[in-house]
């Protein structure tokens, strides 16, 4: 050990114990599987709450901005501009994207998708929009949504959310991914058992 030989003495460090414990250390691995399963019985739990329409909508709100501090997302919550809200922000990889979370049983529509396409498009040209709709996209929302113009946008369902939450994909590497379909075929949304690297 480079410590001995160089004549200092640290008491834990000499304890053949303690050093076999740092080995076996993973840094952070057990803290993230921690929190995946504490994540996945809160959305379970706000699955199946009686709370109103919009106390889940808030609820869901708080619940992304805890997954997004655990996946180390840098998230900002909910904020109003002159006539319209933003239920957050996030920074992935140099990228702002405002942040759309919909609590709703009903698929999001190509209305749905456009209102917030144009509150996206509103800001600095590199902004993109993640739109997160707990009860996914309609196939004719999307397909409305898509026809004639650019995306700026980028979906996510419950779905991903629970494959996220069970380990099988990490957040940064599903948006990532995701954004990366978006650029390639134009379309915002591809479920993410369709995605190549699951």
């Amino acid at each position: 050990m480079l410590v001995r030989r160089c004549g200092f003495v640290v008491p834990s460090l000499a304890d053949r114990t303690f050093v076999r414990g740092l080995r076996r250390a993973t840094p952070g691995t057990t803290d993230l599987a921690e929190h995946r399963q504490r994540l996945k019985k809160e959305l379970i739990a706000l699955d199946k709450a009686a709370e109103d329409k919009q106390g889940r909508g808030f609820a869901f709100e708080r619940f992304l901005n805890d997954m997004f501090t655990v996946f180390e997302l840098k998230p900002k919550s909910s904020f109003k501009l002159v006539g319209e809200q933003i239920d957050g922000s996030i920074e992935l990889t140099s990228h702002t994207y405002l942040i759309e979370a919909r609590w709703r049983k009903a698929q999001a529509t190509g209305p749905d998708l456009g209102e917030f396409y144009w509150k996206v498009d509103g800001k600095a040209i590199w902004s993109r929009g993640l739109f997160i709709s707990y009860g996914g996209f309609s196939a004719d929302g999307l397909t409305a949504f898509g026809k004639g113009r650019a995306t700026n946008l980028i979906g996510m369902d419950a779905q991903d959310l629970y494959y996220v939450l069970e380990g099988k994909i990490g957040l940064k590497e599903l948006i990532e991914e995701k954004a990366r379909v978006a650029a390639e075929n134009g379309g915002c949304f591809v479920p993410v058992h369709q995605l190549v690297i699951v």
